[in-house]
């Protein structure tokens, strides 16, 4: 169903290559625990004037689906790799339900490879001579070095700047809540927008060190820092079994799954 105002949905929790991987045998990729079924990562939140989705996994259709939510407001991008862009498709049908384009929240280099990745949706030749819906968005630029907020469906969202190896990635702030996946260090600016948070969720790809992700150790280190109350791990590999990490973990640590609900302030 629709996210209600103030709801976090977990539409995917999974690293690049979703759990099960193709052709794994591992016991986690051969699990009955549905907790350890991933799709990419993604999330929608409920805000005041419609439902937020931020990131666009390859799995996008089938998430919505799952979590019947059949209208998305507006799209927010944390970067644009491969796991968090190529759902992005599926969005073409909702400018036609919105009756007007979908405002796009991204930054400048991320624009230009929405536009390269989907260069047919905007190429208007191709559009008019076809039957299928567009790729109808409204951009606004986010500069993530700048901490003014900007306003999207009647709330307010802080950019968070993070290091993602060679790449950056933006993380987003609404209210007391924060999503941060995909980034294996903040800058200290960051640490300052991060004050106050009750509830973050955090990229924790796997126990062993990764170029691009925080490891299971690291992002505990970053939830102790920041202090929130609660704090969810997302973009979980296949050597992470749902169950055993939450034996594992400190009582408000807690390992996400696909279908997860959370309740947040989001004024």
């Amino acid at each position: 169903m629709q996210p209600l105002v103030g709801e976090v949905v977990f539409l995917g929790t999974g690293t690049s290559h979703g759990i099960p991987v193709i052709g794994c045998h591992c016991a986690v990729c051969r699990s009955e625990d549905r907790r350890n079924r991933r799709y990419r990562c993604a999330i929608a939140v409920g805000l005041p004037l419609g439902g937020l989705l931020i990131d666009a996994p390859p799995e996008l259709r089938l998430a919505l689906i799952r979590e019947d939510i059949p209208l998305i407001h507006a799209f927010a991008l944390t970067h644009a790799h491969v796991d968090h862009l190529f759902g992005a498709d599926d969005l073409r049908v909702m400018p036609n339900r919105l009756g007007t384009p979908l405002p796009i929240y991204c930054r400048t280099q991320d624009a230009k490879e929405i536009h390269r990745v989907f260069s047919y949706a905007f190429d208007p030749s191709l559009t008019q001579a076809s039957t299928a819906a567009p790729l109808s968005f409204e951009f606004h630029e986010i500069n993530a070095l700048d901490a003014t907020p900007f306003e999207v469906l009647g709330a307010k969202i802080v950019p968070i700047p993070m290091h993602h190896h060679v790449n950056d990635a933006v993380g987003y702030r609404i209210g007391s809540f924060a999503y941060c996946t995909d980034v294996v260090s903040f800058p200290e600016t960051s640490y300052e927008r991060l004050k106050g948070v009750k509830t973050l969720v955090l990229d924790a790809l796997r126990h062993r060190s990764h170029p691009c992700h925080q490891t299971i150790a690291q992002a505990i280190e970053v939830a102790n820092r920041v202090g929130a109350e609660e704090v969810y791990l997302t973009h979980l590999s296949h050597d992470i079994d749902h169950a055993t990490l939450e034996e594992e973990l400190p009582p408000h640590i807690h390992p996400a799954y696909d279908g997860l609900r959370l309740q947040i302030p989001v004024i």
